[in-house]
């Protein structure tokens, strides 16, 4: 689909949440199905926008009313309650606070600075002395983390499970492969400032039939017979079509924000993150090294060791916090010709 240009000057410093309107009516017409169906949780929509997301990744999804959810059906699938999880400190606070939802003892890892995410080097080290049952890889960006094929070997070789936080990571992709299939779960946020945002959803993946039948019954109180944990954090049908919307859209997003990065941003910020060969990222942030005058601010300012007390050095995540900035990027096709491989 051609977009056509808007006047005056390109505008991608204004906060827009990246939903086309040019697919109100598609929309429109998903939110009347959902009236027609009487059906407004749970229901087909939301299974239309899992298997959506299955196809896009290329492993099994359940569709949740946030992440949180999908991240406390794993954490508890994989019963981590009692037991060490490793953590990188530079990540939201939610990360750490649903482990320790989950019952889990949280170990603080150290980043990188040129991807901001978790350090392999102190990821091995940490392992060695915590001998954790598991870790939490955190993408961060829209990039994903440099060490994933390292990490990821790692607890294969030493029976660690892997559980990737894919929050920031829609459209992401490193020589075709996408966030949450190099470990054994993958959690999603659909949240209001996210690439695709559903208002509020989550999701989880994973190539696990166990944990995903274990969290479609975690998602409505485990019913029929309550044998397993579970609440209810079911997905609106109305937030589903938003989803499903945002999955036919997310192609083109990602090519425009990528365009926009090489044309507009990459020269003026010469210090940047830049990819590794084969990496796209679905730029959720552009980060840069650099104080700009024009920021939106940091990805994170605190790290969550810091904020919850730990008493452990992680210069790296310290230095990202003091040394980081994000340029605005927004999608807002409005605003810009059509690019030719979208046209296509």
């Amino acid at each position: 689909m051609a977009l056509e240009a808007g006047p005056g000057p390109m505008n991608i410093d204004r906060f827009a949440i990246g939903f086309d309107h040019r697919d109100r009516e598609r929309l429109f017409a998903l939110w009347e199905q959902a009236l027609d169906a009487e059906v407004w949780s749970d229901g087909p929509l939301t299974q239309a926008f899992e298997n959506a997301w299955t196809s896009l990744n290329g492993v099994a999804a359940v569709a949740t009313s946030s992440w949180t959810g999908a991240a406390l059906a794993a954490f508890e699938f994989f019963e981590l309650r009692g037991r060490t999880v490793l953590c990188p400190s530079n990540t939201f606070m939610a990360t750490p606070l649903a482990l320790r939802a989950a019952g889990a003892n949280v170990e603080f890892v150290d980043c990188n600075r040129h991807d901001l995410c978790m350090s392999f080097d102190d990821f091995e080290a940490k392992a060695d002395r915590h001998s954790p049952a598991a870790v939490v890889l955190v993408h961060i960006g829209g990039h994903l983390a440099f060490d994933s094929d390292r990490i990821a070997g790692y607890c294969r070789d030493h029976d660690i499970l892997l559980i990737e936080d894919c929050a920031h990571a829609h459209g992401g992709s490193w020589n075709g492969r996408r966030a949450g299939t190099w470990g054994d779960a993958g959690i999603w946020s659909f949240a209001p400032t996210k690439t695709i945002s559903t208002g509020e959803g989550g999701m989880l993946v994973s190539k696990h039939a166990e944990l995903i039948e274990y969290a479609r019954a975690f998602r409505n109180y485990a019913k029929p017979d309550y044998a397993q944990p579970g609440l209810n954090y079911r997905m609106s049908e109305f937030t589903a079509a938003l989803g499903i919307v945002g999955v036919e859209r997310l192609e083109e997003i990602v090519t425009w924000k990528n365009d926009v990065a090489r044309r507009e941003l990459d020269p003026k910020h010469a210090a940047r993150v830049e990819f590794p060969a084969g990496m796209v990222s679905g730029f959720y942030k552009y980060v840069v090294f650099d104080p700009i005058e024009r920021s939106t601010g940091k990805v994170y300012d605190e790290p969550c060791h810091r904020v919850l007390g730990h008493q452990v050095d992680l210069p790296n995540s310290d230095w990202i916090a003091e040394h980081h900035w994000c340029a605005p990027l927004y999608y807002n096709p409005a605003v810009r010709p059509a690019l030719e491989a979208v046209s296509k």
